[in-house]
């Protein structure tokens, strides 16, 4: 595999209850692209996992959610798994986290639950999207173009439905990431926002 992501920092921002397949596996597919890959999270330690029915393995942090900066890094990947979006979309140094990607046009990548974090920034909103299906209706809601597709790119947001759905996600995840910046990702909710990031 060629190193296309070399000189790339990506953040992956999770907390406990991440579904296993879908932390690990694109953040394999991202060191063997070449990318510096951190884990970002609300508290520091180690996160666990779940693995499709019970517990699964811990990862260690990084970085704490309240220490990092969305300007240390090139791209943002959210996996899915029912508690960790949850955890994730009530904190406010997570959806600050999150919004300083968006505004910036940095490409970011959510698969099966994971989307549910997108809401609280209004991204879906005018996208074609997908996700696992039971947050198909939340999607719709906040105004996405939900579609039953194995992986959706949209102007650098790279959605997937489930760990079925994790080889098609890496790939286009890979390619999103090592295209960089999309002014369209950030047009739709920086509005009068860029200047502050001078």
């Amino acid at each position: 595999m060629s190193k296309e992501l070399s000189g790339r920092k990506v953040a992956i921002m999770s907390t406990d209850g991440f579904e296993q397949s879908e932390l690990f596996e694109p953040r394999k597919a991202l060191i063997a692209a070449g990318a510096e890959v951190k884990i970002v999270s609300i508290k520091s330690g180690k996160i666990k996992g779940w693995n499709e029915k019970d517990w699964g393995d811990s990862i260690a942090v990084d970085l704490k959610l309240s220490d990092a900066d969305a300007d240390d890094f090139d791209a943002l990947l959210i996996p899915g798994g029912v508690m960790n979006p949850d955890k994730l979309r009530g904190d406010e140094d997570a959806i600050a986290f999150l919004q300083d990607f968006v505004d910036a046009g940095k490409p970011i990548a959510a698969i099966c639950h994971g989307p549910q974090v997108l809401i609280e920034v209004g991204l879906p909103k005018g996208r074609k999207m997908t996700s696992y299906s039971s947050i198909k209706t939340d999607l719709i809601n906040a105004g996405a173009k939900w579609v039953d597709e194995e992986v959706v790119v949209d102007n650098g947001l790279v959605t997937s439905r489930s760990p079925k759905d994790i080889p098609a996600f890496n790939k286009k995840m890979i390619e999103e990431f090592a295209e960089g910046e999309h002014d369209q990702m950030s047009k739709k909710s920086a509005g009068d926002q860029a200047h502050l990031h001078s």
